[in-house]
């Protein structure tokens, strides 16, 4: 009866442990989402950024200096 008692108590501490690591890694997932669309948003700033520098010399009426930008793929 003692090993039965063990194992059960055992598979409870197990069963816990896991829900745990699951709780973890539902965590983790959202924090890599919300990192995904942060990224996202940032390339779609820096090209937002770009147009509005060009559209603000064109309506000073003179031309943006030619720099070369570094893409990142």
């Amino acid at each position: 009866m003692e090993r039965t008692d063990l194992s059960d108590r055992r598979f409870d501490v197990l069963l816990e442990r896991l829900d745990r690591i699951g709780d973890e890694l539902n965590r983790m997932n959202k924090r890599l989402d919300h990192d995904e669309h942060f990224v996202r948003l940032t390339r779609e700033l820096a090209s937002l950024n770009e147009s509005l520098q060009a559209l603000a010399y064109a309506a000073l009426g003179t031309q943006a200096p030619q720099v070369r930008r570094r893409r990142d793929a």
